[in-house]
């Protein structure tokens, strides 16, 4: 288990991190050299990388806001969120209802400490370092405890994240395992990186778990994540690009090559 403590020697700024390289692409400042430098190896094969990083955000944005305004639900658990932005699931939810209460989940001590920073005066939202496989200390965390009733219904969020867990830890299980946690009227929210071209899904997949010293998964084909949601109840419009889902606008930016897409939906537990 990792010690939810952070400290500037627990950061090798000479690695490239998934959740600095993402801050980068979505405009932010909280990254390093090497993040920038990867991101920019990753754009000559994947230009398409900045926006569809950008249209992710937006996906995660419209979701919670459509299931705090429309479906109710007031507790949400963010799992590998990643660096605060612009637009956070706290503040979309919170907007809603004020009395919402978030649980971030990421693995990255950057993370821990600037989200802590950001959250410090709003006692409805929390952030712990935790690996999202981890569901029994995610689940039994004092913070998670303080602020999410199990018995009731929660939206559990696993938004361009699964492509870092490797096959062996079972990303649809963890999924699985999750779901089974949850209350009738919960939702899971999940999407993640694929591609219909095997060259890209190697490139990528090889590339990312080189530069960052193995912690990524695989990017994977739509068929593979359509796994995850067996079972499950799929919200209209199913599960599609995540840009298409249901837009609220036309001003989106568009994705210009199709060399790999966010891909997912929304489901709910019955």
């Amino acid at each position: 288990m990792q010690e939810e403590s952070w400290r500037p020697d627990a950061i090798d700024t000479t690695v490239p991190s998934v959740a600095r390289m993402y801050d980068f692409f979505l405009g932010g400042n909280d990254n390093y050299e090497s993040d920038r430098l990867a991101c920019d190896e990753l754009l000559k094969q994947v230009p398409s990388t900045k926006v569809l990083a950008v249209n992710n955000r937006r996906f995660l944005q419209r979701v919670v806001r459509l299931l705090a305004s429309e479906y109710g639900i007031r507790q949400f658990i963010d799992h590998g969120s990643g660096l605060p932005t612009q637009d956070n699931v706290h503040q979309v939810a919170q907007a809603i209802d004020p009395s919402s209460r978030v649980v971030y989940v990421d693995n990255d001590p950057i993370v821990l400490a600037h989200g802590r920073a950001l959250l410090e005066e709003n006692d409805r939202t929390a952030v712990i370092q935790a690996d999202m496989r981890d569901t029994d200390h995610i689940f039994g965390h004092a913070e998670t405890t303080r602020l999410i009733d199990f018995d009731q219904p929660v939206a559990a969020l696993f938004v361009s994240v699964l492509h870092c867990i490797p096959d062996e830890s079972d990303p649809a299980g963890l999924i699985r395992t999750v779901a089974g946690r949850l209350a009738p009227g919960s939702f899971l929210v999940v999407c993640q990186l694929v591609s219909e071209r095997p060259e890209i899904r190697k490139f990528v997949t090889d590339f990312m778990a080189e530069a960052t010293g193995g912690h990524w998964g695989r990017v994977r084909e739509e068929r593979e994540v359509t796994e995850y949601f067996e079972g499950l109840e799929i919200l209209e419009p199913g599960l599609v690009e995540v840009s298409t889902w249901r837009p609220d606008t036309e001003l989106a930016p568009v994705q210009q090559t199709d060399e790999w897409i966010e891909w997912g939906g929304v489901a709910r537990l019955r």
